[in-house]
Order: structure tokens, then sequence, then C-alpha cells
């Protein structure tokens, strides 16, 4: 049976590889670190004496292709969806709190009603929102969103920031487009989705499940430093210090980081600048209540997380943040105290234990015109193909551009042996 090499064990290559194996491929995954899940795992961190994701991630009820890898990973209900499309939101300077409510239908009449919008955005401001739909491939969230004010400050910035890892005035606005046009449109779509016990048991573990059940191999440490090509295909991988030869029908799918896969494949070209995350981490003597998500404005912090006794926070693009790059124990300090403020703790309610966690590379740089330069899924070899959130999949650097990534990777190879694959296929 022709056997699917898989470089990477993220999503996007545990995406690739659930997906090749349904269609009948022997697969194996090669991946570098000891554990699977790439920025998506969860772990047992001693400082806080408790188990914690790496870091928060929103996946939402509309992402198909994470429904399509769960399902294949045999674990439809891993994720709890949220009875609707709340998402409540507190601005630490003024005290005003709102929730931005996504209606159920296909008609999204939401920001019709002012209690459905966020505090002080009028119905006019959202109008002007509209030009984002239209945008050209070089605007920026920022200039399709004008005049700059209550409806960016408190609805486009905070959204940018979490999709897309950038402030608005450097963020795509086609590819924040997307996710409007899959999401958002409708409230049905647009309900986040919970792990209630980490995304390391919700993503990774059933995956790991699946491909075992699949007779898949799984090789941890085992770092690809290496791909031997001849004529229009690859020929072996160097894996460590030994070469691993193909077979006449046996592919390859990329699913590395950008730095990585240029190394690999420097036709890929793939774009290195990138964005960075902070996520703070706060374990309480006892469980608090406060809404599962909760959005700040008017603060380093910008999306509060509440998971039982843990309550965790995100900065992201943190590098573009002013005081993200204080030092740790003052930045918990400043961090807990706007945490406490928005879920209204009283002052005496401290964390037992805290901790930061700083993905330094946590996306790519997600401008309009390192946008246009992501890498192609097809390469010039018949048995090559590239995945991972920083290939062209038309979606920002989120979970489900991961996954889609993989599953676009598995349906250009096709089935074992088939002769459509990656040469002649199409990545649309």
């Amino acid at each position: 049976m022709p056997t699917a090499h898989v470089v990477g064990a993220g999503i996007a290559g545990l995406s690739a590889a659930l997906a090749l194996a349904e269609a009948g491929w022997q697969v194996i995954v090669w991946e570098m670190a000891r554990h699977a899940g790439g920025r998506c795992r969860s772990y047992h961190d001693a400082t806080l004496g408790c188990r914690i994701d790496n870091g928060n991630h929103l996946v939402l009820s509309g992402n198909r292709s994470v429904a399509a890898y769960l399902a294949r990973a045999g674990a439809p209900g891993a994720l709890v969806a949220a009875p609707a499309a709340h998402f409540p939101f507190v601005d630490l300077a003024s005290g005003a709190r709102w929730a931005v409510r996504i209606n159920d239908g296909p008609l999204p009449w939401w920001p019709l009603a002012a209690a459905r919008r966020p505090a002080g955005v009028g119905l006019g401001a959202f109008a002007r929102s509209l030009p984002l739909l239209w945008a050209g491939a070089g605007a920026t969230i920022a200039d399709a969103v004008r005049p700059a004010g209550p409806a960016l400050t408190r609805f486009w910035e905070p959204m940018s920031l979490a999709v897309m890892n950038l402030p608005p005035a450097l963020a795509s606005a086609r590819l924040m487009r997307a996710t409007v046009i899959e999401a958002w449109r409708d409230g049905r779509l647009c309900r986040p989705l919970f792990a209630p016990h980490g995304l390391g048991p919700a993503l990774v573990e059933p995956a790991l499940g699946a491909l075992a059940r699949h007779g898949a191999t799984v090789r941890f440490g085992a770092q690809v430093k290496g791909l031997a090509a001849s004529g229009r295909r690859v020929e072996a991988l160097a894996v460590g210090g030994e070469t691993v030869p193909l077979g006449p029908g046996d592919a390859v799918v990329l699913a590395v980081p950008p730095a990585r896969m240029n190394a690999l494949w420097p036709e890929a070209r793939a774009p290195e600048e990138a964005s960075s995350i902070l996520n703070a981490h706060f374990r309480l003597a006892a469980p608090v209540a406060g809404p599962p998500l909760l959005g700040v404005t008017s603060a380093r912090t910008q999306w509060i997380f509440v998971k039982g006794e843990v309550v965790s926070l995100t900065i992201s693009a943190a590098g573009f943040v002013e005081g993200a790059d204080t030092e740790e124990n003052a930045l918990l300090a400043t961090l807990w105290a706007e945490t406490r403020a928005a879920l209204g703790l009283p002052p005496a309610v401290a964390p037992v234990a805290a901790r930061l966690v700083h993905e330094r590379r946590a996306t790519f740089l997600q401008t309009p015109a390192n946008a246009a330069r992501r890498a192609q899924p097809l390469t010039a070899l018949a048995n090559l193909v590239l995945a991972g959130d920083h290939v062209a999949t038309g979606l920002p650097a989120t979970i489900e551009g991961a996954a889609r990534s993989g599953e676009t990777a598995a349906r250009l190879l096709g089935s074992p042996g088939s002769q459509g694959h990656a040469a002649s296929g199409s990545a649309g």
C-alpha cells in the first residue's frame, strides 16, 4: 500500500493524516517534538500545579473543517457550543458593558438592533464597515473600516486581534472578510466552541487515537532534515541520521512552520515574519463566576477565558501592545488587576499561582503583502504538497485554517495510487 509521509504533527499535519488514512493511505507522521498539537496542546504546568492549554484558541460552530477533523477523529462532541452567538465585552476605561449578539438565520439583521451592537456604536458606523466585503488585496481592515471611531475600537479592533493576531492598521482586510463570510453571517455558525477538558483532550488526543486505529505510525522526536528529489518526485527523506526511501506511489505532506518549510522546500518562499501572542494563566483557590469568554477594551488584556479555577487571558499581537514586554511579575500584577476588574471580582480575590506563556511565533504576520505571498499547496513535485495555517487557504491563520490546509493537502493527493494528485490537481 502506498505510504503518505506527513511531516509535522500540529493541527494541519494531524488533519492531513486523518483524511489520508480515511482515504486508504498508509500514514507515517514525523514530528520533531515529543508531543503532537504544535501550538494547540495541553500540558501539566508545574508553576500552576494543574493542566493548562499552551494558548487560548477560539473555534466557532461554523468552522466546517474543524467539524470534519473531529468527525474523522471520532470525537464530534469534543467541543461544546455556547447556546447563542453572544460575545460579552467590557471597556475598562469607561466601565461600559455590552454584548455583540449575532442573530440566527441567513439574514444578518443584528446590527439594526442597538442592544446587539457594541455600546456607543450607531447603525451608520456599522454600515460604513461594508467596504470590508469588497476591499482590494492591498487593503487593511483599517483602510476598509472608516472613519476610525467606536466601531473600530469596540468591534473591529478586538476581532482583528482575535482572528488576525494583528491590529487593524496592519491586518489584511481580505483575510478578515473570509471569516465574516464563513461564520459571522449567521449566529448558528458563530457560536463559540469550548473545550471543557482542554485543547489536547479535545483536538489532539482523539486524532492520535484515530490514527492508531487506522494503523498509522506517529514518530516523535524524529526531525526530517531534508528531502531528496529526483525528476519530479521526492525520492527519500533524511530523518535524523537516516535515509527513508519512498516507493513509487508514496507521497509527502509538509505541514511545518514557515521557516522549516522554507528550509526543506525553498521554493515555498513562505512568509517568515511572525506575530506573537502572550497568554497569562491565573489559578485561583476556587472556581470563579463569569462568562466563559469575555472581550476587554481599553486595556492590555484583550480576551479572558474562564475555565473553573483557572482564568486565562490573551494579548494577541503582543509585539504591538505597549507594555507587553514589562518584567514578568509586574506584568502579571497589571494583568490580574485588569482581569479582576473585568470580571467584577472583589479586591481580596487573588491568584494562588500565575504564569506567562509567550508564543513568539504564533502566526505569520498577516499583512496584505504577506497574505499575497502565502505558499500554494501544490508544488512542482508530483508527490509533494504543503499544509499549515500559513499556506494559502483563503482563511486567516487559525485552527480552522490549519485544519482546512490539511484537508486540502489530502484531497490533492487523492486516493493511494491515483494519478491525479498534486501535479494535476487543483487547490481551488
